[in-house]
């Protein structure tokens, strides 16, 4: 896929490394980067510029892209850059880091951003994923259609753990996306077992999230509940 990030800081750099080692083309995007500096990244294209201009973003022949990765540390520029390359040249999928927590709201796809990515979420959740079993713990939001990630521990209480997948009633916008057990990502089949102690990755409406625990585990508490005994 033709990918380009913008911002060559820490962030960006790594973003661009990966790209590259899983095979796809990028092209990263900065300002203030000094030509030397792009030596940090030789496999990536580099256009120095500023990329809330739309004559960079011509320059970089943006809607030949698949994917932009707006991940500065400026908020304000991954929300301007993700606007114009939907708006104006029709990126079909717009990635954004979300710095400041306050600021999560505006990721949405009215800005143009289908997949906000927030570092202090993120960080909340693998701390939420390595203590609690058997809650939901959100991952990702999907801002594009309100759809979210979440995670869920089977816990050995649950009714079904040790049951067919195709025997859980899920509610009716959620979908069992993998299954993680020993370190290996197991494709859900209707027929496979699911067993306590298996990492479940869920699609859902955020309005299903407590269905979908409260089926997994009766004994968990609501959301809400947690967050007010905290």
């Amino acid at each position: 896929m033709q990918i380009a990030v913008i911002g060559a800081g820490a962030v960006g750099r790594s973003i661009a490394r990966e790209l590259i080692n899983n095979g796809h083309d990028v092209l990263i995007i900065d300002r203030d980067s000094l030509p030397e500096q792009t030596t940090r990244v030789p496999a990536a294209e580099w256009l120095i510029g500023d990329a809330c201009e739309i004559s960079t973003l011509q320059k970089a022949g943006l809607d030949s892209y698949d994917h932009v990765v707006c991940a500065t540390g400026d908020d304000k520029v991954n929300l301007v850059v993700s606007f114009l390359a939907k708006t104006e040249f029709g990126v079909p999928r717009t990635v954004a880091r979300v710095n400041n927590p306050r600021n999560e709201w505006l990721f949405s796809d009215s800005w143009g951003v289908d997949v906000a990515v927030s570092t202090p979420r993120l960080m909340t959740a693998l701390v939420e994923e390595a203590v609690a079993v058997g809650d939901v713990v959100r991952l990702f939001e999907f801002q594009q259609g309100s759809v979210h990630m979440v995670e869920l521990t089977l816990p050995e209480s649950s009714p079904y753990a040790g049951k067919r997948i195709g025997d859980v009633p899920l509610p009716a916008n959620t979908t069992l996306v993998a299954v993680l057990r020993d370190g290996r990502a197991l494709t859900p089949e209707a027929d496979e077992a699911i067993e306590a102690g298996d990492e479940i990755l869920f699609m859902c409406a955020p309005e299903d999230e407590r269905e979908l625990a409260m089926t997994l585990n009766p004994e968990a508490r609501p959301r809400e509940q947690r967050e007010e005994e905290e």
